[in-house]
């Protein structure tokens, strides 16, 4: 038996999958099979596939049910001790699976490695370095934007972008796999949350690289799917992994950024597919079988949530640098207009924030004031 699985969801993905493909068949290392979960596509996918890469074990499901249940249905019908997720909209170096197998090897209580993904239009600029979360409810991809040599060193990450990332089989069996219930979008920070609170380590890997093209499959940077399934997702990550008191603690935080994001959608005309995307967020989390998998509050890992809190907190105030602005929590007067803060979040992919703005409510609410 190989010692990795290769697991790649596809939904009409057949555009990008020759760059794909080709770049697997040239890795340094061998040991690892191919799963191609195709997801209901009508385009020439698994034709193309069992044509020129017969080796590739095709699972065809009859239907879109989503990336989650993808990635899951490739996961159960392989063995191999660890799985590697790819999105079919990339193309890997060749040592790509080398470095994440070794990566993940050397670190005894790692669930997950993740690998770093470079923008494919524009390969001196990092698309995800790792995926973080804070206590504005922002899920955010690591570095998105900045230069790649920024990002050469092995760091602890809150969870992998499961776009390129290897899993540890032995610690999928203590988490549970995928929720299939977010269908797309946060499911990784979501896995990633869980393997935390169950005292395991997500690490980002930047020997192991990756061009990623991004929204392969959803088509655009904003678009009315996108921001739903994100907003909706959101509300169910937060349900699900938090304890009452944590949900509590940073509930005015919380009301900050959704309304931050509110503002920013509103003004881009995806104003009500947020707020629809957000109601039913609600609405799955009453669900009998969401919430049973709400994590229950245990004494023992009391230690375990002060540490994610204080990452929660701690990333609400990083160093910025988008459009030359550095934004700290203690100088946040720097920020006068809110066609400042628009512009710069409208820079990054609003369903992964990768910034942060604490700004005083009447500088940020008045955005006619400040035009």
């Amino acid at each position: 038996m190989d010692k990795v699985a290769v697991v790649i969801p596809n939904y009409n993905g057949y555009r990008y999958l020759e760059t794909c493909f080709a770049a697997l068949a040239k890795q340094t290392f061998t040991e690892f099979t191919t799963y191609f979960v195709d997801n209901g596509s009508q385009d020439e996918s698994c034709a193309f596939l069992r044509e020129h890469y017969p080796e590739t074990k095709i699972i065809q499901l009859d239907d879109n049910y989503g990336f989650s249940r993808a990635v899951n249905e490739g996961i159960r019908q392989s063995k191999e001790p660890y799985v590697i997720l790819l999105n079919n909209d990339t193309e890997v170096f060749q040592d790509f699976v080398e470095r994440l197998y070794e990566g993940i090897c050397k670190r005894k209580n790692a669930f997950a490695c993740s690998a770093k993904l470079i923008s494919y239009q524009e390969r001196d600029k990092i698309d995800d370095a790792g995926n973080y979360y804070n206590m504005l409810g922002w899920a955010f991809a690591r570095g998105k934007g900045k230069p790649v040599s920024e990002f050469e060193t092995s760091d602890r990450i809150f969870a992998a972008c499961a776009g390129a990332a290897i899993y540890r089989r032995e610690f999928l069996e203590k988490t549970g796999l995928f929720d299939e219930e977010h269908f797309a979008y946060l499911e990784d920070t979501d896995i990633g949350y869980r393997a935390r609170l169950l005292g395991y380590e997500n690490w980002y890997e930047p020997s192991a690289k990756v061009y990623h093209v991004g929204s392969g499959t959803s088509g655009s940077r904003y678009n009315l799917f996108k921001i739903r399934y994100s907003s909706r997702n959101n509300i169910y990550l937060i349900y699900k992994n938090m304890p009452v008191l944590q949900i509590l603690l940073n509930l005015p935080a919380f009301i900050l950024g959704f309304s931050a994001k509110l503002v920013f959608f509103a003004s881009k005309g995806y104003g009500k597919e947020y707020l629809a995307g957000i109601k039913n967020g609600f609405f799955i989390c009453r669900k009998p079988e969401n919430r049973a998998k709400k994590i229950r509050f245990e004494w023992k890992r009391l230690g375990t949530y002060f540490v994610i809190e204080w990452e929660l907190f701690y990333q609400c105030v990083p160093e910025i640098s988008g459009e030359g602005i550095r934004i700290l929590s203690k100088d946040y007067e720097k920020v006068k207009k809110f066609t400042e803060i628009r512009r710069m979040l409208e820079k990054y992919d609003c369903s992964f924030f990768g910034t942060y703005c604490i700004v005083r409510g009447r500088e940020f609410l008045n955005p006619e004031k400040n035009r």
